[in-house]
Parts: structure tokens; C-alpha cells; sequence
């Protein structure tokens, strides 16, 4: 898999690039595993912009995505490698012995035909998912639960991994790919590798329009509105601020917007 380069026919092909999709192997999902999406443009049931910049872009379906790993002890072939308009990781349709199919986010190096298994005792292979308790100290992860049982939460977009750095009683610890070092439960299910796609950082959009065709809209500079709109608006000529950045309701920015000081203790070491 690579990056494919474009020749300067236009201004907007001049640095654009795109993934070769040299990984992907079918262009057709898996229709039961499909569910319609409806968009709101940012807006919650009263038709009030509560997300700003969201809107337009190409239409998509949902994939059904298997996080909690919960089909334990049954083998499970790699059928196929897919995009998902959804995220920016490829997922990877499995299908197991007993019949049924499932979509996962697909590992680094995953391959049609590889076989892999998730629950306890599993072998430390790409693909496979265990508990974080049985793995050995060093393990790449990704598609990591907080709490057990409830799916994966963290470490879950192209190209990134977590690590098993230290084990305790009842927890281990994990060194996101932030920094951040946390704390979670050992009997939390992990997938072992890298997440598929590390190129998808390395992306030059090359013009505005490929970002629309995202469903997202352009982003105005707060100087650039007027009074009634910004703290930051107005002023005679080109104003450049003259006052802190802040929201739109006056709230300045890089202030600590974290609440849930319940789970304080289980980061060990903040990632800033």
C-alpha cells in the first residue's frame, strides 16, 4: 500500500495525493451487514446548529462493525479487505466456521485467508483478541475496551497502536499513542497489531471540494465576523484580534474542558 501522486493538471491536482487502495479487495460491502445513515447537518431534533461546520458530502452507509470481539473460541477466516466511508481505518469482512460474518477493524498486515480467533488463551498473532491480562509486557494493541464487556473505545483510526508496558493486580498499564499512560482493567478485551492504513496521515487533500465531499464545511475565523457574531469581530480595517482566542460565547481557548474526575486515578501519566 502507497501514496498516488497526481500530475499539476490544475491548481487542485498540484499537490494532491490519494491511497493507491492497493490493500483492498473487493468494492462490494456485505449487504446485511449495511445499515442507512441519515445526516443532520449538524443539528439536533429542534433543527438548532448545535455542531458547527458539518454538512453536504457524499451519501454512505453505515458498516456494522464487531468491537466486542465476543465470539469467543470459534475460527474465523479473512474474507475480504474493505474501505469504510466511515473511518479512515479498513475493516476486514471474517468469516467463521459456524457461518456467520462479521466486519472488524482490519490489523496491519492482515491478508485474505489468515485465520484468527478472539477470547482467552488465544495465541499472540496479529488479528487475534485476548484479554489484556494474558498478554506478554511489550504487545502492540489496538482496539482497546475501558471497561469489560463494552466494546472498543480506544485506539481505533489508520494507523495507530497502543502498548502493554506494565502489569498489576487487578489492572494493567497501556501507553497510548498520545502519551498518555492509563490505567484499565486486565479482564478488558485488546486486539493485538497496528491498525490498518498508517498512510492515511500522510494525505494532501490538495483542494477544498475533496473536503465538502467529507461532509465538512468551511471553517470562518472569528476576526473575519462581525460583532453580533464573534467576541473577535469588527473593527476598523483588518483587525487581528486584540483580546485572547476565544469561542464564539466569549469562553477563552486551551482551557481544560475534562469533568469526569471519577476516572483521575486511572491515568497514571497525563499525555501533556
Amino acid at each position: 500500500m502507497g501514496i498516488k501522486k497526481y500530475n499539476p493538471t490544475s491548481p487542485g491536482r498540484r499537490f494532491q495525493t490519494v491511497t493507491d487502495f492497493a490493500d483492498i479487495t473487493t468494492s462490494k460491502p456485505y449487504k446485511p451487514l449495511l445499515v442507512s445513515m441519515r445526516k443532520n447537518g449538524g443539528r439536533n431534533n429542534n433543527g438548532e446548529v448545535t455542531v458547527w461546520h458539518r454538512g453536504g458530502g457524499n451519501r454512505r452507509a453505515f458498516r456494522i462493525i464487531d468491537f466486542k470481539r465476543d465470539k469467543t473460541g470459534i475460527t474465523a477466516k479473512v474474507g475480504t479487505i474493505e474501505y469504510d466511508p466511515n473511518r479512515s481505518a479498513r475493516i476486514a469482512l471474517l468469516n467463521y466456521k459456524d457461518g456467520e460474518k462479521r466486519y472488524i477493524i482490519a490489523p496491519a498486515g492482515l491478508q485474505i485467508g489468515d485465520e484468527i480467533v478472539s477470547g482467552k488463551g488465544a495465541e499472540i498473532k496479529t488479528g487475534n483478541a485476548l484479554p489484556l491480562g494474558d498478554m506478554p509486557l511489550g504487545t502492540f494493541i489496538h482496539n482497546i475496551e475501558l471497561r469489560p464487556g463494552e466494546g472498543a473505545k480506544l485506539v481505533r483510526s489508520a494507523g495507530a497502536s497502543a502498548q502493554l508496558i506494565a502489569k498489576e493486580e487487578q489492572y494493567v498499564q497501556v501507553k497510548l499513542s498520545s502519551g498518555e499512560v492509563r490505567l484499565i482493567p486486565s479482564v478488558c478485551i485488546a486486539t493485538i497489531g497496528q491498525v490498518s492504513n498508517p498512510d492515511h496521515e500522510n494525505i494532501s487533500y490538495g483542494k477544498a471540494g475533496r473536503i465538502r465531499w467529507l461532509g465538512k464545511k468551511p471553517h470562518v475565523r472569528g476576526v473575519a465576523m462581525n460583532p453580533v457574531d464573534h467576541p473577535l469581530g469588527g473593527g476598523e480595517g483588518k483587525a487581528s484580534g486584540g483580546r485572547p482566542a476565544c469561542t464564539p460565547w466569549g469562553k477563552p481557548e486551551g482551557v481544560k474542558t475534562r469533568q469526569n474526575k471519577r476516572t483521575d486515578r486511572l491515568i497514571v501519566k497525563r499525555r501533556k
